[in-house]
């Protein structure tokens, strides 16, 4: 985030926010829309894939053509390291790993040539400067030019037919939501219309304006309704980007709609496309050539998800192995102890408020299981069978969350998934704490900064369920790689302050 700050939002609105009203508690967000691909991830994988391809294919000629007959290897072995490497470093200059550069093979085809063309120029003046042209083989180096300019041509083919067909069904469209009608909205829709190369899916308009000030479609693009049915809209339909209209002199009503949109995960933009104020070029961000302010990104995006899911798989599976010793155990003791089934299933929300179910080994006694959450386990609980109280107080009973993260439903690090309809002394948790929907801009996880800070197990108070949501809030701002291993490392001394887990 840059143009505002989160307190300033808070602060504008007070204490009673009016997105709590807004916001749906759970989601169950229909699946007709393709899953969307991420074009900087993409660009990113086929550049290493062409590294890969090229520096194995050198290799490859290597082994086939020359291993055992020549005394030095250290020359080719520099020339296979160095030729993917600078050719890659070329046609990034050149612009040949942009969406609409993997899209157009004939143009970038001879920016590929040109690339690995002046590549081999180079290594050759390199070896002449040398003084090792004659004693490298001139055919080995006539057979990688070729059959590597053929390789990377002929796997650009397939990239261009690939995301041609990717491009077709909309799974590189960024889709927005504009918010604000009147003639800046208009200016704004028509400018990212002419540029369908900009990736950018109008949706709808949302304005909150009466309707003699906002009419029902906006440069042929409907009006959907105002900010706080916007809210339940990104709940329900995939959006990535809610861009305003709204002059930036207007900071208190700018204010006011933010204070409802930022406990989405969906970037948020301010458009200057018809503002008098002109700032310098490097302040804006641009969709296409649509200068914009960032207000708000995504908390987790592109190489960010990629990292962190395989992290979580990875790790997940790891420790599922080494641990599935102790969870048979305890599976069969839940067994043997207390009539019923080993996994207790129960209804959170997940990512943006949808509805996932989380598994946990049974702790109570079967005919007294709370599945909705009603009731925070407390000390002595008679619905806790002894050996529940067991697991349960050191956190064990979670072990089979580890299958949620495999499935991709919870993160290994996260905020905590609460139950639907989750209260505190009988008021519900959005209602105790501004800005509790913004925990779920990212995927809740089995440990997070607030468990190992303490605050773990009952929020039966608002100071307590006011402290969680600020550490969750914290890590959500901070995340990084670094930051899930050092919660995960803190974790296990953590259980061992186990006052508030019953």
């Amino acid at each position: 985030m840059s143009a505002f700050d989160v307190r300033d939002i808070m602060n504008a609105v007070g204490p009673s926010s009016a997105y709590a009203e807004a916001a749906m508690p759970a989601v169950q967000r229909p699946a007709a829309r393709p899953r969307a691909m991420s074009p900087l991830v993409l660009c990113g994988t086929v550049r290493i894939l062409e590294g890969a391809a090229l520096l194995g294919f050198g290799v490859l000629l290597y082994a086939v053509m020359l291993h055992g007959r020549i005394a030095s290897v250290a020359t080719y072995a520099a020339a296979i390291c160095l030729v993917p490497a600078v050719t890659i470093a070329l046609a990034q200059a050149a612009g040949a790993y942009r969406l609409p550069a993997l899209r157009q093979f004939v143009r970038t085809s001879i920016r590929l040539t040109a690339a690995w063309t002046t590549t081999f120029l180079v290594l050759a003046a390199l070896l002449v400067l040398a003084k090792l042209a004659d004693q490298t083989s001139r055919l080995w180096l006539a057979t990688y030019y070729a059959g590597g300019l053929a390789l990377l041509l002929g796997g650009r083919i397939a990239v261009s037919r690939y995301v041609e067909t990717q491009a077709r069904a909309g799974r590189f469209d960024r889709r927005a939501a504009i918010v604000g009608g009147g003639d800046a909205g208009e200016e704004l829709i028509k400018a990212l219309s002419a540029q369908p190369e900009s990736g950018i899916s109008i949706v709808g308009v949302f304005d909150d304006r009466n309707d003699d000030r906002s009419t029902d479609t906006v440069a042929g693009v409907p009006k959907l309704g105002n900010v706080d049915q916007l809210v339940n809209y990104a709940r329900n339909h995939h959006l990535d980007l809610i861009v305003f209209t709204i002059p930036i002199s207007a900071e208190g009503r700018i204010l006011q709609m933010l204070a409802k949109l930022w406990v989405l995960p969906i970037d948020i933009r301010l458009s200057a496309h018809a503002t008098k104020l002109r700032l310098r070029p490097r302040s804006y961000s641009y969709l296409g050539s649509v200068p914009v302010l960032d207000v708000f990104d995504k908390p987790i995006a592109d190489w960010d998800v990629v990292v962190k899911a395989a992290f979580d798989r990875i790790v997940a599976f790891l420790a599922l192995v080494a641990l599935s010793p102790v969870m048979l155990a305890i599976a069969l003791t839940v067994k043997l102890t207390s009539r019923g089934p080993i996994l207790f299933k129960q209804k959170r929300l997940g990512f943006n408020n949808e509805v996932i179910e989380v598994y946990k080994f049974r702790s109570m006694y079967t005919d007294l299981c709370d599945v909705a959450g009603q009731r925070t386990v407390s000390r002595g609980d008679p619905r806790v069978t002894p050996f529940g109280r067991l697991i349960r107080k050191s956190s064990m009973d979670e072990l089979p969350q580890l299958l949620n993260v495999l499935k991709g439903d919870l993160s290994l690090v996260g905020p905590r998934p609460h139950v639907l309809h989750a209260k505190t002394a009988d008021t519900l948790y959005d209602q105790v704490v501004d800005g509790y929907f913004a925990r779920h801009r990212v995927k809740p996880g089995m440990t997070g900064w607030a468990q190992i800070n303490g605050w773990r197990g009952q929020t039966d108070t608002e100071e307590k369920l006011q402290r969680r949501v600020e550490h969750d809030l914290y890590y959500i701002e901070n995340w990084s790689v670094l930051f899930d291993i050092q919660i995960l490392a803190m974790t296990p001394f953590a259980l061992l302050k186990a006052e508030n887990a019953f």
